[in-house]
């Protein structure tokens, strides 16, 4: 990592959902760009593993079990995370849930409030915060792992999908209100990727995803890196998206 170009040097990142797939790509390439990377997830097996790979190939790093959905551990996450490393530049909120496809008829109600409350309220209390400590820095970025499916829906998807608008729109109206902040919060909606959560053939190859790049978590991180690296001023309140359609 120490030989990567450091456009990231000097600051800090919280990557939620850091674990595995596209959150822990993301976490690994902000540290080989030079950011300081708090790995936060669940799972702290898996979040050691990622901030223990970070640390051996040269970056700084460490692991924060995190339950997105519970307002006390959000908080103490930020909190650590500012401790840690003098402040915080950069949030990923990643961390995400799809439950099996159903239809609203069908739906189980626990499922449904289960992905609301990750998807969604999780997203609004990692922002809420980490506010106060982007405001302290003079500015900073905020990016939301979305979907194509927040943009258009499809049948069946009805949890999820409408986590995902929530969480689009809740990225605009953020971006609107911390614009004069100096902090941008942007959507990143990587498209159909290899992860526990895409469904794929026993070749790998993906099932039903109508012409979409069907790629690797790491094919991932270039697009976050051009969030967390663009110009204070730069783009804010808007959707990138990878995807070849999501609206």
């Amino acid at each position: 990592m120490t030989n990567r170009e450091q456009a990231l040097a000097g600051k800090v990142a919280l990557v939620t959902g850091a674990g595995r797939g596209i959150g822990r790509a993301i976490a690994i390439a902000y540290a080989g760009a030079g950011a300081a990377v708090c790995c936060a997830a669940r799972t702290r097996a898996q979040i050691e593993a990622v901030a223990a790979e970070i640390e051996a190939a040269g970056g700084h790093a460490f692991a924060l079990t995190t339950e997105v959905s519970d307002p006390a551990s959000v908080e103490r996450t930020v909190a650590e995370t500012a401790a840690r490393f003098g402040g915080l530049d950069i949030l990923v909120i990643n961390a995400g849930v799809s439950p099996s496809k159903s239809d609203v008829a069908d739906s189980d109600a626990a499922a449904w409030n289960r992905t609301i409350a990750i998807n969604l309220t999780g997203a609004y209390l990692c922002a809420r915060a980490a506010i106060p400590h982007l405001k302290a820095r003079g500015g900073g970025k905020i990016i939301t792992v979305g979907s194509g499916l927040g943009h258009r829906g499809t049948a069946g998807s009805s949890a999820y999908s409408v986590s995902k608008a929530g969480l689009w729109m809740l990225t605009h109206v953020l971006g609107m209100e911390l614009r004069g902040d100096n902090i941008s919060v942007n959507e990143l909606i990587p498209g159909p990727v290899n992860t526990a959560m895409t469904a794929a053939s026993p070749t790998g190859e993906p099932i039903d995803w109508d012409g979409e790049w069907f790629k690797e978590p790491e094919d991932v991180a270039p697009l976050a890196l051009f969030l967390a690296t663009a110009p204070d001023g730069g783009p804010t309140a808007q959707s990138f998206s990878l995807m070849r359609r999501d609206g």
